[in-house]
């Protein structure tokens, strides 16, 4: 990474003059996502929903969607969505549910989907997941979410100070909040798969917060006359550089997922690919703003100390 040093060096950036703006940009955000998801709800995928996922392949080159769509509709099914999948628009997914949503009516739900199309299509993948199974995913996979999370908080708690550690929480909450809210707003598909990216864009948040806060914890003994505001925008601007450079690589990889990963890798790509981009911004604008807010310097109360301890 150093030896790209030289493409972003030497900054002396006021970050924290906006602070009151990112405040209310943040605040917006926020309230915005808990409404996305009060409103509309998920896109539940396949894993949680339940029913059957299929992906076909057009033997006579692009799909008629609509023509294909009206063939379908004869049948009995709860639910059918279906979206052309790729650039030259030959493949096409397949989501059905029917009437029962039990695993017997779904395997007749198959072959009848089988039956209609095997004449023009090929069948590339097919999917089936019960209703209770369904259910029994979703629980398991926010009980997941909610302990992984509650152990990076752990984390925090010990490699923190406490106001270092409220700092990071703060901004950790923001970043998975916003992202799940934008998960909503787009409709994008809330899956397992989903789930894992989420947890991966804890990490990263948290590691780029981590790797600020401990160059201001190195300057603050270093320059003890320095105004605290000033230290603060120092310490970011010291490492500016590896911030950007390790985001810009680290979204190139999430964008070519995105663009090029097809359908079934889009919501974990979108989600890494969001993720970075509020995640490099809450590490700047929430976590080390939030930090401003108390006396850095101050030796903790007694009632206000760490229970743990500071490493």
């Amino acid at each position: 990474m150093k030896m790209f040093s030289w493409i972003i060096k030497d900054t002396s950036i006021d970050f924290l003059k906006v602070r009151k703006w990112t405040y209310a940009l943040s605040v917006l955000l926020v309230i915005a996502s808990f409404a996305s998801v009060a409103l509309k709800g998920f896109n539940y995928g396949i894993d949680f929903s339940g029913g059957v996922l299929i992906d076909v392949k057009s033997k006579n080159g692009p799909v008629d969607v609509e023509k294909v769509r009206e063939e379908l509709s004869v049948l009995k099914l709860d639910e059918l969505n279906l979206q052309s999948v790729g650039t030259n628009s030959e493949e096409l997914m397949i989501r059905a549910q029917a009437d029962n949503a039990n695993e017997e009516s779904q395997r007749i739900a198959v072959n009848q989907i089988k039956e209609m199309l095997s004449d023009d299509f090929t069948f590339e993948k097919i999917e089936s997941v019960g209703p209770q199974v369904g259910k029994e995913l979703k629980v398991a996979g926010v009980l997941a979410s909610v302990f992984a999370i509650l152990a990076i908080c752990l984390y925090i708690w010990f490699r923190f100070e406490w106001r270092f550690a409220v700092g990071a929480l703060v901004g950790l909450f923001h970043d998975v909040i916003v992202t799940v809210g934008l998960l909503s707003m787009f409709h994008m598909d809330f899956s397992l798969t989903t789930i894992a990216a989420i947890l991966t864009l804890a990490g990263y948040s948290i590691n780029d917060t981590v790797v600020t806060y401990d160059r201001i914890r190195e300057n603050l003994p270093k320059y003890k006359k320095m105004p605290q505001y000033d230290l603060l925008n120092k310490s970011v601007n010291d490492i500016f550089s590896r911030t950007i450079l390790t985001g810009i690589t680290t979204l190139l990889a999430s964008a070519a997922l995105l663009v090029f990963g097809g359908e079934a890798l889009r919501s974990f790509a979108f989600v890494i690919t969001v993720g970075i981009i509020v995640g490099t911004y809450s590490s700047i604008y929430i976590s080390v703003a939030v930090l401003n807010l108390f006396d850095l310097r101050a030796a903790p109360s007694e009632e206000n100390v760490n229970p743990f301890g500071n490493v």
